[in-house]
């Protein structure tokens, strides 16, 4: 039941990467036409909402990455062969990513904070809307790895039981 919730999440930020990875088409070909054209005027704007729907583009992306287990990590060991050596290997790599996602929703929320007081120089929108996606980012991240630790466990622990 909780893996259907969480993936039906995950399938909504898909969707929301894909939506504003179309919406990002129409500022950065405005840029392009403006520059190398001349037909229509430079739009300084362009380029701040580009920057801004590609900063929810990856925080958005980082979210489903870490669902899927994309995420970036450094293998510092070589391949555990045996199910205790794969679970302290990946489960090391949740903790982590459980940790930096506290890290970043706890801190980020005083970031977001300090982005409420902001505004954009072109559009002229709240800095909110943009710096919110740190905490949102590290509270999704923290879930998704603590869910994924859960199952790792799970399995570890069935396997020992079939084993047994």
């Amino acid at each position: 039941m909780l893996e259907k919730t969480l993936e039906g999440f995950c399938q909504l930020l898909r969707f929301m990467v894909g939506l504003l990875i179309a919406a990002l088409i129409v500022p950065v070909f405005m840029q392009v036409l403006a520059r190398y054209t001349g037909i229509i005027p430079t739009y300084l704007w362009t380029e701040e909402l580009a920057k801004f729907i590609f900063i929810w583009v990856v925080m958005l992306g980082s979210m489903v990455a870490v669902w899927e287990g994309t995420h970036f990590d450094v293998h510092v060991m070589p391949n555990a062969k045996s199910p205790l050596g794969k679970l302290i290997q990946q489960g090391f790599v949740l903790v982590m990513v459980i940790l930096f996602g506290l890290l970043f929703a706890r801190f980020g929320f005083d970031y977001a904070k300090f982005g409420s007081i902001q505004t954009s120089v072109m559009m002229r929108i709240n800095l909110l809307w943009i710096y919110i996606t740190v905490p949102i980012a590290g509270f999704v991240w923290a879930i998704f790895a603590f869910f994924r630790l859960w199952q790792l466990v799970q399995q570890f622990r069935q396997r020992n039981q079939v084993a047994s």
